[in-house]
């Protein structure tokens, strides 16, 4: 099949949605489909099969973002499948309340979220063409910890939606002195807003346990996880990170933000949480895995136990479901408006 992949992000980009594009066409490629990926669509791209191409399927990520390319897609090939994957933002903001994103959910042949929780989030009209795909990862090299420190790390853009600084406000409200090994909060990460960039400036002057890398390769990213105790995620919203995926291959815990996106992927009994921009909370459970060296084991089990979620056969055998489900419920549709 010809498959259009269109996310908003450009290519230069090292966003998320960017990492998922590139991570399902290469799985998808591997089942033996050709795809195009474009962060916008138009008709003249694929004018060679006719407004009738009969094996042609758009995957478009964000149903706001990529609003203009789902309606040029469906005025343009009626007949042709459309699936549409849910980010957080879409989840769990714009499909309340921008027109936009509502009309790419009712024009989608079948719909894609990262994680299970997100299904409650859709009316229950959707549910049936709704399909979970985890995002897999694979772990790093294995990198021990650092010897002189107790590292945690934070991996993401600096963006108000991940409320950024809470790990760093975290360590500030947290003695020099505690724990067996001295923290460290190690955060990598471009920022998006120069006012957060100043933040993490100003707490990395205030703190010399906070430290703010900037934008690091992945690679880098990935080593920075796999040697941390653990990895924080502070989000107010998420559909499901990318990041977590990473931490749950290399083994390393999760300190976790109590919101849906990230027990969808944890699981909804997961022992690491805190409230959403409970600085004080988040010191408490950062100071009980320095200390507690059974409670730490014991994140480090449950973090195992959830290696299922994260991989790749399973994240390419659902989203081949997804893109397969589309397909006569397209041609019945398009069977409909003819």
């Amino acid at each position: 099949m010809q498959i259009v992949l269109v996310t908003p992000a450009p290519p230069a980009s090292r966003a998320g949605n960017r990492n998922t594009a590139m991570r399902w066409a290469r799985l998808l490629r591997q089942s033996g489909h050709s795809v195009r990926v474009c962060t916008e669509w138009h008709p003249a791209g694929d004018a060679a099969g006719g407004a009738h191409q009969p094996d042609l399927l758009m995957l478009a990520l964000h149903a706001r973002r990529s609003h203009p390319s789902i309606v040029r897609f469906r005025q343009s090939r009626p007949g042709c499948p459309l699936v549409l994957a849910l980010t957080g933002t879409d989840v769990y903001r714009d499909i309340v309340d921008d027109p936009d994103a509502q009309e790419s959910l009712r024009m989608a042949d079948s719909l894609v979220v990262l994680q299970r929780c997100a299904i409650d989030e859709l009316p229950p009209s959707l549910h049936a063409r709704t399909f979970v795909v985890h995002q897999s990862a694979t772990a790093a090299h294995h990198a021990p910890p650092l010897r002189r420190c107790f590292e945690l790390c934070v991996v993401g853009h600096l963006r108000e939606e991940k409320d950024p600084l809470l790990a760093a406000r975290a360590l500030a409200a947290i003695p020099a002195a505690s724990g067996p090994l001295p923290l460290r909060v190690t955060q990598v990460g471009r920022s998006l807003d120069p006012a957060l960039a100043g933040e993490a400036r100003a707490a990395m002057a205030a703190d010399a346990r906070y430290r703010w890398l900037g934008e690091v390769p992945p690679g880098k990213a990935r080593r920075l996880i796999a040697r941390s105790r653990a990895m924080i995620i502070s989000s107010r919203m998420e559909g499901g990170a990318n990041v977590v995926s990473e931490a749950i291959a290399a083994g390393t815990p999760v300190l976790a933000s109590h919101i849906p996106g990230n027990l969808g992927l944890l699981g909804s009994d997961w022992p690491a949480t805190f409230p959403v921009g409970d600085a004080g909370a988040l010191a408490r459970l950062v100071l009980r895995v320095a200390e507690d060296a059974d409670f730490l084991q014991s994140l480090q089990a449950a973090i195992r136990a959830r290696s299922w979620v994260v991989d790749p056969g399973q994240e390419r055998a659902s989203l081949l479901e997804a893109i397969g489900s589309a397909t006569p419920s397209a041609a019945a549709a398009a069977s409909g408006r003819r």
